[in-house]
């Protein structure tokens, strides 16, 4: 007559332990081994030196915790999923909004250029420097007392003369202070969107000809 033996193969006990299996197997799978395993083992087992009772407890914790994961794992990509198919909608309905983003450039058309500066911090002045495809200033504006955030500006294409500035794209750049001391801000470019990508498993992207692919969170405002 075979020997009773407590001790199972590894292989067998390999295939208990929750870790060895593999990602394709799903949770409902991996219970059904786990269970069909144990009870093999509870037949098997020396009634005189029956099985360490914490060492079931132990084993079927491990199950539940491991079986937890995999479901949150799958609720979690299906609201994944949804946000960024809720996500891609909204963007959609955006193409053909103009936006400001972080650019230090800006276009002069009609005796119109539209920019923006971003605040960190209320400030007691600003001052904006315009210049041409050469590097020289065509242009310096004054800005008084703002508060923290984004704000759009408009230049209407006078130079520092008084005469007109050619149409063309243009940079600048913005020095604010506060107390006297120099404030970091970020320059703002604005932009059209045009087309809006998805990709599975990755963010949303706004086309935005002369800033690029941008994602949402790169939009400092929507005018």
């Amino acid at each position: 007559m075979a020997a009773i033996t407590n001790t199972l193969p590894q292989s067998v006990l390999d295939a208990m332990n929750p870790k060895a299996a593999t990602s394709a197997s799903t949770a409902a799978e991996a219970q059904d081994r786990f269970l069909t395993l144990l009870v093999t083992q509870m037949k098997n087992q020396d009634p005189l030196n029956p099985m360490d009772n914490a060492q079931v407890t132990s084993q079927l914790a491990q199950l539940s915790t491991v079986t937890g994961i995999d479901k949150l794992n799958s609720t979690v990509e299906s609201l994944m999923g949804s946000y960024q198919s809720s996500q891609s909608l909204q963007a959609a309905a955006l193409i053909g909004k103009g936006v400001l983003a972080p650019g230090n450039q800006t276009g002069l058309s009609e005796k119109q250029a539209l920019m923006g500066v971003e605040f960190p911090s209320d400030v007691d002045s600003a001052v904006i420097t315009i210049k041409d495809a050469s590097g020289n200033v065509v242009q310096t504006i004054d800005v008084p007392k703002q508060t923290a955030g984004s704000k759009p500006i408009i230049w209407d294409g006078k130079k520092s003369d008084g005469t007109d500035a050619p149409n063309g794209t243009y940079t600048f750049d913005v020095k604010a202070t506060l107390a006297g001391k120099p404030v970091e801000v970020t320059e703002l470019q604005f932009g059209m969107i045009a087309t809006v990508s998805t990709t599975a498993g990755q963010n949303v992207k706004l086309n935005v000809p002369g800033l690029g692919e941008l994602e949402l969170s790169d939009i400092r405002q929507y005018l």
